[in-house]
């Protein structure tokens, strides 16, 4: 057995709402099932958005999702621009932009300094 593809899977009360969230960070819509099921495409990473009704677990725990990036004042400008609330942060590794997509789920930019 080989595995052919992979993805991660967020759960999420709006579907709509995640996938038009996702796609103004810079995903694109690979796949889309209806209200059942969606899969978003950056480099690298393919992520699942699937609906739940008023999960009791918000967020994503202990879990982030980091998207490297070459431009960190075009995120800024971005995030920005989609009302996306950002906190910057610096450190040894490079420079991180952290936030939250509609349920919770923690995300970063990074511009690393490797």
């Amino acid at each position: 057995m080989n595995i052919k593809d992979s993805n991660i899977t967020i759960m999420v009360e709006d579907i709509d709402k995640s996938v038009a969230f996702y796609e103004s960070i810079g995903f694109t819509t690979k796949n889309r099932w209806g209200n059942n099921y969606a899969q978003l495409a950056a480099p690298g990473v393919t992520i699942g958005l699937h609906p739940v009704e008023k999960s009791t677990a918000k967020g994503s725990g202990n879990t982030s999702i980091g998207f490297t990036t070459d431009n960190f004042e075009d995120a800024i400008t971005m995030l920005s621009k989609h009302s996306i609330k950002a906190e910057p942060r610096s450190e040894e590794g490079g420079q991180f932009l952290h936030f939250t997509d509609p349920d919770g789920t923690q995300l970063y930019f990074i511009k690393p300094k490797w």
